[in-house]
């Protein structure tokens, strides 16, 4: 059943087309994944179907009762609020009233005295009871715990960029939605969330809708694929593997199809020289046929990122790093930390959000002093650092003028050199874009330029924070070929788990504690042994365990006292039974006879007792014959 029909969606900005007149359906409990290279439109199209941003034209058909959640790349909150706060901020009235019962809670545990407070907390838990709202108040809780968001009354601005992602994310997922789009959910959030996040959404009741430059992400969650494609839109059925194979075809198909258009062309502009008179209608026709022919434009599939760049030559020596610890606000983020960068290292660096990878990065690249310890740099070392922020990316500049700050030529790797605004091209930066305003860019254009003003420097040592954020699907690939045969040392920190498998050979885990540990192979031999150990861990418990039941059941066998006791205790049991009954006809048979009544009543009484207790020892001598 359709959920949302889109029919001829048109968007512009200034004189670029994004997408021009694209059509699709989404349908109930689809999971789709949007691709398509920086600055096709992705974002944009997201915020059309969430109703943020308006269209140029177009229509969008749903029903009436239809609700959009939305997550964007950047969220933005009132820093002001709790976690809690943040999470329930809606006027839906489930949500006020868990918001009002955690305020009064906390103003209860806060002022106990206050019996103003106490009312107001009866009041909510009434309101809590009428709506029936205790287990969605649980499911919220528990999903924030998931995301390892734990502290539920701490304020949004006291958390890292990796936390308040978490919390929109927490947002997004507790308000139930027929349609949840989520922009580039993995930015900012470590392995072992992502990993969860796989698994939430694998099973998500509603349709989704997201942009995620994390192939192992796309490829586990998604069951269809959008593309954008110079203003076209292009479905495929199955996840990014099978995208891959589909669209391998197309491009096949669009070849194949312009090649027969260009030979066909070809034939008919022969026709033309050789001199043929448009005297009869037939060829006035034909020569209408030829101009059209050669207007239409060659299927080309989108532009391809070339990093053919040079290097500067390095020398043996390249980083010694020795004992070096740095503490941030009493929290210890490396203790002691020693390792030889080599001239051909492919280092990742991974652990949870907070735990000090940038830092460590830094460290490594002369940017930040250890507390204790050294970090000796090579003098042939010219390293390039590619952060978080785009730092030096001036907005005010125009594309081609950021760009020939760094030179006006650009060395080759394979020899050679070509113009800045060549250089560009290759990066998908077309003549007129070059002299666009950096401000206009996409996040993801914005990224690329920085990128490739980083490279184009002829670093020897790359150090990469994060460099898989805001960079489309394309680009990556082609980065990572590039750094396969990169002449130097790479060192970076990324949860993008397909990255690390394709670049890094060894990696520094973070432990907590100021504890790193070196693994040497990619991010999934690193999984494994994560796995090999936990298995040993669950085997040495069992093992335990066995142990313990083996002492117990020995513990518990009948010795030869217990068995001789066993095999009388029944006959025991009956004979007492036997004699109650007795006694019980005696005492009816005694009619007046008091005396003899008390007696035989008391007789009774010591018998019923001790029919008790040969019950409760058979019992035990039972469990043990078990």
């Amino acid at each position: 059943m359709s959920l949302l029909q889109a029919e001829l969606i048109t968007k512009s900005y200034g004189e670029k087309t994004l997408f021009d007149g694209i059509s699709f359906s989404l349908e109930e409990k689809q999971r789709i994944g949007l691709i398509g290279v920086n600055g096709t439109g992705k974002s944009s199209l997201l915020k059309i179907l969430a109703g943020i941003e308006s269209m140029d034209s177009g229509t969008l058909y749903h029903a009436n009762q239809f609700h959009v959640e939305y997550l964007p790349q950047d969220p933005t909150f009132n820093d002001k609020k709790t976690i809690l706060e943040t999470v329930f901020d809606s006027d839906i009235p489930l949500f006020n009233a868990v918001r009002q019962y955690e305020e009064a809670l906390q103003n209860v545990m806060n002022n106990p005295e206050r019996e103003v407070y106490q009312d107001h907390l009866l009041h909510a838990q009434e309101e809590m009871d009428r709506l029936g709202a205790w287990d969605f108040s649980t499911q919220a809780k528990t999903i924030l715990t998931k995301l390892g968001l734990n502290q539920f009354d701490a304020r949004v601005d006291e958390l890292s960029g990796g936390q308040q992602k978490r919390v929109a994310l927490a947002k997004a997922f507790i308000n139930p939605a027929d349609l949840l789009i989520l922009d580039e959910p993995t930015n900012h959030i470590d392995n072992s969330t992502v990993e969860w996040l796989e698994q939430y959404l694998a099973n998500y009741s509603g349709t989704l809708l997201l942009v995620t430059h994390d192939r192992y992400f796309l490829n586990r969650v998604t069951n269809r694929i959008f593309e954008l494609d110079k203003g076209r839109l292009f479905e495929y059925d199955g996840n990014y593997a099978t995208f891959l194979e589909q669209k391998a075809m197309r491009e096949e198909r669009e070849m194949k199809e312009e090649d027969k258009h260009n030979k066909l062309l070809k034939s008919e502009l022969e026709w033309l020289k050789k001199g043929a008179k448009a005297r009869t209608t037939k060829q006035k026709a034909r020569k209408q046929r030829i101009e059209k022919m050669k207007e239409v434009p060659g299927k080309s599939t989108e532009g391809n990122v070339d990093m053919e760049l040079g290097a500067s030559r390095l020398g043996k020596k390249v980083i010694e790093v020795d004992k070096i610890s740095k503490s941030i606000n009493g929290k210890s983020l490396t203790d002691e930390f020693s390792y030889l960068v080599l001239p051909q290292d492919r280092i990742g660096i991974i652990g949870p959000n907070g735990s000090g990878k940038t830092t460590l990065l830094n460290m490594l690249a002369g940017r930040t002093a250890p507390d204790t310890g050294t970090v000796d740099i090579g003098v042939t070392v010219k390293a390039g650092f590619y952060s978080q922020q785009n730092e030096g990316l001036d907005e005010s500049q125009r594309v081609i003028e950021y760009i020939r700050e760094g030179g006006e030529e650009i060395r080759l790797r394979k020899g050679g050199t070509i113009t800045a605004s060549q250089m560009l091209e290759r990066f998908l930066f077309t003549p007129d874009l070059q002299w666009t305003y950096i401000s206009r860019l996409s996040g993801g254009e914005k990224r690329r330029l920085y990128l490739l003003r980083i490279l184009m420097e002829e670093p020897n040592v790359l150090f990469l924070d994060e460099p898989t954020n805001d960079l489309d699907v394309q680009t990556l690939a082609v980065l990572e070929d590039y750094l396969s045969e990169f002449p130097g040392a790479v060192i970076t920190v990324s949860h993008d788990r397909y990255f690390l498998d394709k670049v890094a050979q060894q990696l520094f885990v973070f432990e907590g504690n100021g504890e790193i540990k070196h693994y040497y192979g990619d991010y999934s031999d690193y999984l494994d042994v994560v796995k090999r150990e936990k298995e040993l861990v669950a085997e040495e418990k069992k093992q335990v365990k066995e142990e313990v039941v083996q002492e117990k059941t020995r513990s518990t066998k009948l010795s030869y006292k217990e068995k001789k006791e066993w095999e009388t205790i029944q006959e025991t049991i009956e004979k007492i039974e036997q004699r109650i009954e007795e006694v019980k006809n005696q005492i009816t048979e005694s009619g007046s006879d008091f005396a003899k009544v008390d007696e035989l009543y008391k007789e009774e009484q010591a018998l019923t007792m001790e029919l008790e207790e040969k019950i409760e020892r058979w019992s035990e001598l039972s469990e043990k014959m078990e």
